[in-house]
Protein backbone atom coordinates (compact mmCIF):
# COMPACT_ATOMS: atom_id res chain seq x y z
CA UNK A 1 0.00 0.00 0.00
CA UNK A 2 1.57 3.20 -1.05
CA UNK A 3 1.88 6.43 1.73
CA UNK A 4 1.02 9.92 0.21
CA UNK A 5 2.79 12.96 2.55
CA UNK A 6 1.16 15.68 0.87
CA UNK A 7 1.77 19.19 1.41
CA UNK A 8 -1.04 21.29 -0.26
CA UNK A 9 -0.06 24.73 -2.10
CA UNK A 10 0.56 27.63 0.03
CA UNK A 11 -2.59 29.90 0.09
CA UNK A 12 -0.39 32.95 0.43
CA UNK A 13 1.29 34.55 -2.77
CA UNK A 14 3.36 37.25 -0.93
CA UNK A 15 3.55 38.71 2.36
CA UNK A 16 5.22 41.95 3.81
CA UNK A 17 4.94 43.60 6.77
CA UNK A 18 1.51 43.16 8.26
CA UNK A 19 0.37 42.82 4.68
CA UNK A 20 -0.71 39.24 3.15
CA UNK A 21 -1.61 38.86 -0.39
CA UNK A 22 -3.96 35.55 -1.02
CA UNK A 23 -3.66 33.68 -4.41
CA UNK A 24 -7.37 33.70 -4.20
CA UNK A 25 -7.62 37.72 -4.70
CA UNK A 26 -4.39 37.52 -7.16
CA UNK A 27 -6.16 34.76 -9.66
CA UNK A 28 -9.65 36.75 -9.46
CA UNK A 29 -7.99 40.44 -10.27
CA UNK A 30 -5.84 38.54 -13.06
CA UNK A 31 -9.09 37.09 -14.78
CA UNK A 32 -10.55 40.22 -14.28
CA UNK A 33 -8.25 41.89 -16.28
CA UNK A 34 -7.72 39.70 -19.05
CA UNK A 35 -11.51 39.81 -19.46
CA UNK A 36 -11.36 43.78 -19.46
CA UNK A 37 -8.83 43.47 -22.31
CA UNK A 38 -10.66 41.48 -24.11
CA UNK A 39 -13.79 43.41 -23.59
CA UNK A 40 -12.08 46.51 -24.59
CA UNK A 41 -10.71 45.58 -27.74
CA UNK A 42 -14.16 43.77 -29.34
CA UNK A 43 -15.88 47.36 -27.80
CA UNK A 44 -13.81 49.27 -30.31
CA UNK A 45 -14.67 46.86 -33.10
CA UNK A 46 -18.26 47.29 -32.21
CA UNK A 47 -18.32 50.98 -32.18
CA UNK A 48 -18.32 51.92 -28.38
CA UNK A 49 -16.16 54.10 -26.62
CA UNK A 50 -12.56 53.17 -25.96
CA UNK A 51 -13.19 53.58 -22.22
CA UNK A 52 -16.34 52.43 -21.82
CA UNK A 53 -15.57 49.40 -19.95
CA UNK A 54 -12.85 51.07 -17.89
CA UNK A 55 -16.15 53.29 -16.63
CA UNK A 56 -17.92 50.73 -16.03
CA UNK A 57 -15.85 48.27 -13.85
CA UNK A 58 -14.96 51.44 -11.48
CA UNK A 59 -18.52 51.20 -10.56
CA UNK A 60 -19.51 47.28 -11.60
CA UNK A 61 -15.95 45.50 -10.12
CA UNK A 62 -16.50 46.98 -6.52
CA UNK A 63 -20.37 46.34 -6.63
CA UNK A 64 -19.75 42.95 -7.92
CA UNK A 65 -17.34 41.80 -4.88
CA UNK A 66 -20.04 43.14 -2.15
CA UNK A 67 -22.76 41.55 -4.02
CA UNK A 68 -21.43 37.99 -4.53
CA UNK A 69 -20.17 38.15 -0.78
CA UNK A 70 -23.35 39.62 0.92
CA UNK A 71 -24.81 36.58 -1.26
CA UNK A 72 -22.92 34.05 0.27
CA UNK A 73 -23.08 35.50 4.00
CA UNK A 74 -26.76 35.34 3.66
CA UNK A 75 -26.63 32.18 3.36
CA UNK A 76 -24.49 31.30 5.46
CA UNK A 77 -26.04 33.52 8.36
CA UNK A 78 -25.41 30.55 10.92
CA UNK A 79 -22.03 31.16 11.34
CA UNK A 80 -21.49 35.35 10.24
CA UNK A 81 -24.27 35.70 12.35
CA UNK A 82 -22.08 34.39 15.65
CA UNK A 83 -18.84 35.68 13.98
CA UNK A 84 -19.87 39.35 11.96
CA UNK A 85 -16.03 39.99 12.01
CA UNK A 86 -15.79 37.41 9.04
CA UNK A 87 -18.04 39.05 7.06
CA UNK A 88 -15.32 41.22 5.43
CA UNK A 89 -12.73 38.38 4.81
CA UNK A 90 -13.10 38.04 1.74
CA UNK A 91 -9.88 36.92 1.04
CA UNK A 92 -10.41 33.51 2.80
CA UNK A 93 -13.19 32.71 0.14
CA UNK A 94 -16.82 32.62 0.10
CA UNK A 95 -17.55 34.87 -2.96
CA UNK A 96 -21.02 33.76 -4.62
CA UNK A 97 -20.67 34.72 -8.39
CA UNK A 98 -24.58 34.50 -8.65
CA UNK A 99 -24.40 37.24 -6.19
CA UNK A 100 -21.46 39.20 -8.26
CA UNK A 101 -23.93 38.16 -11.86
CA UNK A 102 -26.91 39.99 -10.20
CA UNK A 103 -25.16 43.11 -8.79
CA UNK A 104 -22.35 43.16 -12.14
CA UNK A 105 -25.99 43.22 -14.50
CA UNK A 106 -28.11 45.73 -12.10
CA UNK A 107 -25.00 48.02 -12.39
CA UNK A 108 -24.60 47.30 -16.31
CA UNK A 109 -28.39 48.40 -16.98
CA UNK A 110 -28.05 51.43 -14.73
CA UNK A 111 -24.82 52.70 -16.27
CA UNK A 112 -26.07 51.86 -19.89
CA UNK A 113 -28.95 54.12 -19.44
CA UNK A 114 -26.92 56.78 -17.96
CA UNK A 115 -24.68 56.72 -20.79
CA UNK A 116 -27.35 56.17 -23.17
CA UNK A 117 -25.55 53.13 -24.73
CA UNK A 118 -27.58 49.81 -25.81
CA UNK A 119 -27.64 47.21 -22.66
CA UNK A 120 -27.68 44.45 -24.49
CA UNK A 121 -24.77 45.42 -26.57
CA UNK A 122 -22.48 45.40 -23.94
CA UNK A 123 -23.44 42.31 -22.14
CA UNK A 124 -22.53 40.69 -25.27
CA UNK A 125 -19.44 42.45 -25.72
CA UNK A 126 -18.47 41.53 -22.01
CA UNK A 127 -20.30 38.29 -22.21
CA UNK A 128 -17.10 36.30 -22.91
CA UNK A 129 -15.31 38.00 -21.10
CA UNK A 130 -16.99 37.08 -17.99
CA UNK A 131 -17.15 33.61 -18.53
CA UNK A 132 -13.59 33.28 -18.99
CA UNK A 133 -12.75 35.08 -15.90
CA UNK A 134 -15.28 32.79 -14.47
CA UNK A 135 -13.15 30.06 -15.90
CA UNK A 136 -9.96 31.45 -14.42
CA UNK A 137 -11.57 32.08 -11.07
CA UNK A 138 -12.60 28.89 -9.63
CA UNK A 139 -8.69 28.06 -9.52
CA UNK A 140 -8.98 30.56 -6.75
CA UNK A 141 -11.14 27.99 -5.32
CA UNK A 142 -8.88 25.46 -6.08
CA UNK A 143 -5.44 27.40 -3.71
CA UNK A 144 -7.99 27.35 -0.81
CA UNK A 145 -8.93 23.58 -1.44
CA UNK A 146 -12.77 25.19 -1.51
CA UNK A 147 -15.90 24.42 -4.08
CA UNK A 148 -14.95 20.44 -4.02
CA UNK A 149 -16.90 17.42 -4.57
CA UNK A 150 -17.25 14.74 -2.07
CA UNK A 151 -15.21 11.90 -1.41
CA UNK A 152 -13.20 9.78 -4.15
CA UNK A 153 -10.04 7.66 -4.37
CA UNK A 154 -6.73 8.92 -5.69
CA UNK A 155 -7.15 6.21 -8.25
CA UNK A 156 -10.01 7.60 -9.30
CA UNK A 157 -8.23 10.95 -9.74
CA UNK A 158 -5.17 9.54 -11.32
CA UNK A 159 -7.74 8.05 -14.06
CA UNK A 160 -8.62 11.19 -15.24
CA UNK A 161 -5.03 12.04 -16.20
CA UNK A 162 -4.53 14.65 -13.79
CA UNK A 163 -1.22 16.39 -13.33
CA UNK A 164 0.08 15.94 -9.48
CA UNK A 165 -0.43 19.33 -7.75
CA UNK A 166 -4.06 18.95 -8.80
CA UNK A 167 -4.49 15.31 -7.39
CA UNK A 168 -2.44 16.58 -4.16
CA UNK A 169 -4.43 19.82 -3.79
CA UNK A 170 -7.77 17.60 -3.84
CA UNK A 171 -6.14 15.51 -0.36
CA UNK A 172 -7.51 17.23 2.34
CA UNK A 173 -7.69 16.89 5.78
CA UNK A 174 -6.83 13.00 4.97
CA UNK A 175 -9.52 12.42 2.01
CA UNK A 176 -9.16 12.64 -1.85
CA UNK A 177 -12.44 15.01 -3.20
CA UNK A 178 -13.99 15.53 -6.73
CA UNK A 179 -11.97 18.37 -8.38
CA UNK A 180 -15.60 20.11 -9.35
CA UNK A 181 -13.72 23.29 -9.40
CA UNK A 182 -12.05 21.98 -12.46
CA UNK A 183 -15.28 20.58 -13.83
CA UNK A 184 -16.80 23.93 -13.63
CA UNK A 185 -13.72 25.71 -14.89
CA UNK A 186 -13.12 23.61 -18.27
CA UNK A 187 -16.94 23.57 -18.77
CA UNK A 188 -16.44 27.48 -18.55
CA UNK A 189 -13.48 27.48 -20.74
CA UNK A 190 -15.46 25.53 -23.73
CA UNK A 191 -18.35 28.15 -23.23
CA UNK A 192 -15.60 30.96 -24.01
CA UNK A 193 -14.89 29.25 -27.15
CA UNK A 194 -18.85 28.79 -28.19
CA UNK A 195 -19.23 32.37 -27.68
CA UNK A 196 -16.33 33.72 -29.60
CA UNK A 197 -17.56 31.49 -32.40
CA UNK A 198 -21.06 33.17 -32.23
CA UNK A 199 -19.87 36.25 -32.67
CA UNK A 200 -19.13 34.98 -36.34
CA UNK A 201 -22.67 33.42 -36.54
CA UNK A 202 -23.75 36.95 -36.21
CA UNK A 203 -27.13 36.53 -33.65
CA UNK A 204 -29.48 39.03 -32.77
CA UNK A 205 -28.33 41.56 -30.36
CA UNK A 206 -28.48 40.32 -26.52
CA UNK A 207 -28.52 36.65 -27.72
CA UNK A 208 -25.22 36.33 -27.53
CA UNK A 209 -25.59 37.21 -23.42
CA UNK A 210 -28.60 35.12 -23.13
CA UNK A 211 -26.73 32.17 -24.57
CA UNK A 212 -23.61 32.64 -22.32
CA UNK A 213 -26.45 32.33 -19.09
CA UNK A 214 -27.98 29.41 -20.02
CA UNK A 215 -24.73 27.91 -20.71
CA UNK A 216 -23.24 28.78 -18.00
CA UNK A 217 -26.43 27.69 -15.87
CA UNK A 218 -26.35 24.31 -16.98
CA UNK A 219 -23.20 23.41 -16.54
CA UNK A 220 -23.42 25.06 -13.02
CA UNK A 221 -26.46 22.93 -12.49
CA UNK A 222 -25.26 19.42 -12.52
CA UNK A 223 -21.59 20.29 -11.12
CA UNK A 224 -23.36 21.85 -8.37
CA UNK A 225 -25.03 18.48 -7.10
CA UNK A 226 -21.37 17.12 -6.18
CA UNK A 227 -20.44 19.33 -4.37
CA UNK A 228 -20.59 19.33 -0.57
CA UNK A 229 -20.65 23.05 0.23
CA UNK A 230 -23.20 24.37 -1.63
CA UNK A 231 -24.98 27.13 -0.23
CA UNK A 232 -28.79 25.44 0.69
CA UNK A 233 -32.58 27.05 1.06
CA UNK A 234 -33.85 25.45 3.99
CA UNK A 235 -31.38 22.61 4.12
CA UNK A 236 -33.43 20.89 1.13
CA UNK A 237 -32.24 22.67 -2.17
CA UNK A 238 -29.28 23.70 -3.32
CA UNK A 239 -29.45 27.57 -4.18
CA UNK A 240 -27.22 27.72 -7.09
CA UNK A 241 -29.77 24.98 -8.34
CA UNK A 242 -32.35 26.94 -7.73
CA UNK A 243 -30.69 30.30 -9.57
CA UNK A 244 -29.61 28.37 -12.53
CA UNK A 245 -32.89 26.92 -12.57
CA UNK A 246 -34.56 30.35 -12.92
CA UNK A 247 -31.71 32.00 -14.99
CA UNK A 248 -32.20 29.48 -17.93
CA UNK A 249 -36.26 29.77 -17.90
CA UNK A 250 -35.87 33.44 -17.72
CA UNK A 251 -33.06 33.75 -20.53
CA UNK A 252 -35.15 30.95 -22.95
CA UNK A 253 -38.15 33.63 -22.14
CA UNK A 254 -36.39 36.68 -23.21
CA UNK A 255 -34.71 34.86 -26.14
CA UNK A 256 -38.44 33.74 -27.37
CA UNK A 257 -39.73 37.05 -26.15
CA UNK A 258 -37.54 39.63 -27.69
CA UNK A 259 -38.01 37.47 -30.97
CA UNK A 260 -41.33 37.88 -31.30
CA UNK A 261 -41.98 41.57 -30.03
CA UNK A 262 -39.65 42.41 -32.87
CA UNK A 263 -37.19 43.72 -29.85
CA UNK A 264 -34.04 41.87 -31.15
CA UNK A 265 -33.87 43.82 -35.13
CA UNK A 266 -30.20 44.32 -34.11
CA UNK A 267 -27.25 42.07 -34.92
CA UNK A 268 -24.15 41.28 -33.02
CA UNK A 269 -21.57 42.43 -36.19
CA UNK A 270 -24.30 46.18 -37.08
CA UNK A 271 -22.21 48.72 -37.14
CA UNK A 272 -25.08 51.26 -37.44
CA UNK A 273 -27.50 50.00 -34.22
CA UNK A 274 -30.27 49.65 -36.55
CA UNK A 275 -30.60 46.54 -37.83
CA UNK A 276 -28.69 46.04 -40.99
CA UNK A 277 -24.96 46.54 -41.58
CA UNK A 278 -23.78 50.13 -42.37
CA UNK A 279 -23.84 50.36 -46.13
CA UNK A 280 -20.25 51.56 -47.99
CA UNK A 281 -20.42 53.93 -50.75
CA UNK A 282 -19.82 52.58 -53.76
CA UNK A 283 -16.35 54.41 -55.51
CA UNK A 284 -17.65 55.66 -58.76
CA UNK A 285 -15.83 53.98 -61.80
CA UNK A 286 -12.72 55.40 -63.67
CA UNK A 287 -13.62 56.86 -67.07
Amino acid sequence: MRVFHIQPLDRVALEFGPFTIYWYGVIIVFGAILGYIIATKEAKKRGLPKDIFADLLIFALPISIICARLYYVIFRWEYYGNHPEKIIAVWEGGLAIHGGLIGAVVTAIVFARVKKVSFWKLADVAAPSIILGQAIGRWGNFMNQEAHGGPVTREFLESLFLPEFIINQMYIEGVYYHPTFLYESLWNLLGFALLLYLRRVNLRRGELFLTYVIWYSVGRFFIEGLRTDSLMIADILRAAQVMSLLLIVLAVALLIYRRTHQLAVARYLDEDGVGFPKKRGKRKKKK
